[in-house]
C-alpha cells in the first residue's frame, strides 16, 4: 500500500522493489597522491604514503588549540631510522627577548660526544633549527639527525626549541635563533663546552632551514664566524604570499614549481599558505602596507625572505638539498643561484622523486640515507675531518 503522507505523480508505479541500489559516487581520498603527479614519485615512497597517510587530516587541517592539546594524536611518523645513541644529551635554558606573556627562555638541547672522541681539542658544532612550518615541530623533529652528526662527526649539536606561531608570530621565532647563535657562541659557551669558534655550523629542514640562512646573514653582517650552512628544502621567499596568506598571483609566476607542484603531499600550496598566515599574521601592520605592492612592506626584510636580502657576498658556504616533488624546489635552487652570483658557495642537490619531507625516512627511502651522507659529506671537508 502506498506510504502515507508521501507525494506520488499520477501513474507511478508505488510497488516495493527488490533492486533498489544505493548509487556509487567515487571520490579521491582526502590528501593522496594526484594522479597526475603519482607516476613521478619514487615508489617506495607513494607505497608507504598510501599506507599511512592518504585519507587523514594533515595537520594544518585541524585546530590549533586541538593540536596542542594532543600532538602525538595528529602526528604521522614512519621511516625514520634510529640514529646511536650519544655520550650525553642535556636540556638547558637559553635567555631570549621576553614576550609579552613573561615568557624569556627556550630549551636547547645539547648533544655531546664522548671527551675522548676529540683528545681534549675544540670541538666543531652544528646548530639546529627543526622545520614544522613554523607552527609545528620541536626537540623530538631533528632528534635522530643530531644524534648521527655527533657520532659520525665528534661535534657537539645544539638543537634550538624557538618559539613557535601562532602564539608568536614573527619576529620572535627569528630573533630566539639569532640570539639562541650569539648565545653558543659566548666566550662562557665556547669555554663551557670547549668549542671551535671557526667550525660553528648551522642548518635545518623548511622553515628550519629558512631560520638558517636568516641567522647566516646575520652572523656575516655582526662579524659572528661561521664555516657552513646546511639548508635542506629551505622556504626562503615568503613574499610570495599576500595579506591574506595566499599565494599572490606574482609568486605564482616566481617559482614554475609552486603552479607545477600546487597540489602535492605532504606540502600542497595550501598547506604553505596556511602556515605563512600563522607565520606572519593575517592583519599586518598597515602602517608599513604598501597599497602598490599589495603587500605589507615588511615582506621584504631578509629576515622574513632572506632570499630578498640585498647583499650575497661573504656568506658561509651553503649545501642547499631540494625535492623534486616539493612547491619550494625552485627558490632553494634559486636562493643557491644568487649565492653563487654573489661570490659565495653553494652546492644545489635536487633529489629525484622525493617530497618535501623525504629526509625525515632515511629508513626507508634511498634519499633519505643519502640526504645523512651528504650532510655529513660536506660538514666533515668543511671542519676538516676524515670520515669512512
Amino acid at each position: 500500500m502506498p506510504y502515507p503522507n508521501v507525494f506520488h505523480l499520477p501513474g507511478e508505479d508505488i510497488s516495493p522493489s527488490t533492486d533498489i541500489k544505493p548509487a556509487a559516487i567515487s571520490q579521491p581520498l582526502i590528501n593522496s597522491i594526484p594522479p597526475d603527479l603519482l607516476p613521478r614519485f619514487d615508489p617506495v615512497y607513494a607505497k608507504y604514503y598510501a599506507h599511512y597517510s592518504a585519507g587523514r587530516l594533515a595537520t594544518h587541517q585541524i585546530p590549533i588549540k586541538e593540536f596542542r592539546a594532543n600532538p602525538r594524536k595528529y602526528s604521522i611518523v614512519y621511516g625514520r631510522a634510529i640514529a646511536p645513541d650519544v655520550h650525553s644529551i642535556t636540556d638547558v635554558q637559553c635567555p631570549v627577548t621576553p614576550s609579552s606573556d613573561g615568557k624569556n627562555s627556550i630549551t636547547v638541547r645539547i648533544f655531546e660526544p664522548a671527551p675522548t672522541v676529540n683528545e681534549g681539542k675544540p670541538r666543531p658544532a652544528y646548530i639546529n633549527f627543526h622545520g614544522g612550518g613554523w607552527v609545528f615541530g620541536g626537540l623530538e623533529t631533528d632528534m635522530e639527525f643530531c644524534k648521527r652528526l655527533v657520532g659520525e662527526l665528534g661535534c657537539v649539536v645544539f638543537d634550538v626549541d624557538y618559539r613557535l606561531a601562532p602564539e608568536y608570530q614573527w619576529p620572535i621565532p627569528v630573533d630566539d635563533c639569532i640570539e639562541a647563535f650569539k648565545w653558543i657562541e659566548s666566550d662562557k659557551m665556547v669555554q663551557k663546552r670547549n668549542l671551535d669558534r671557526k667550525r660553528f655550523a648551522v642548518g635545518g629542514i623548511s622553515a628550519g632551514g629558512m631560520l638558517a640562512a636568516v641567522v647566516s646573514h646575520a652572523c656575516r653582517d655582526e662579524g659572528m664566524p661561521l664555516s657552513f650552512q646546511l639548508l635542506g628544502v629551505p622556504a626562503v621567499d615568503l613574499d610570495v604570499y599576500g595579506v591574506d596568506g595566499k599565494l599572490t598571483e606574482e609568486g605564482w609566476e616566481r617559482y614554475p614549481s609552486y603552479r607545477e607542484m600546487e597540489f602535492t603531499v605532504p606540502l600542497p600550496v595550501a598547506r604553505m599558505e596556511y602556515f605563512a598566515a600563522q607565520f606572519l599574521g593575517e592583519e599586518r601592520d598597515r602602517d608599513t602596507y604598501n597599497a602598490s605592492f599589495r603587500y605589507p612592506l615588511m615582506i621584504y626584510n631578509w629576515k622574513v625572505s632572506p632570499i630578498l636580502a640585498t647583499n650575497f657576498e661573504g656568506l658561509a658556504p651553503a649545501l642547499i638539498m631540494t625535492a623534486e616533488m616539493d612547491p619550494l624546489r625552485d627558490e632553494g635552487k634559486a636562493y643557491g643561484e644568487k649565492m653563487i652570483a654573489a661570490g659565495s658557495h653553494a652546492e644545489v642537490i635536487c633529489m629525484k622523486g622525493m617530497p618535501h619531507t623525504f629526509m625525515m625516512m632515511d629508513d626507508i627511502l634511498e634519499n633519505g640515507k643519502r640526504y645523512n651522507r651528504e650532510a655529513i659529506r660536506a660538514l666533515a671537508t668543511v671542519w676538516g675531518i676524515a670520515i669512512k
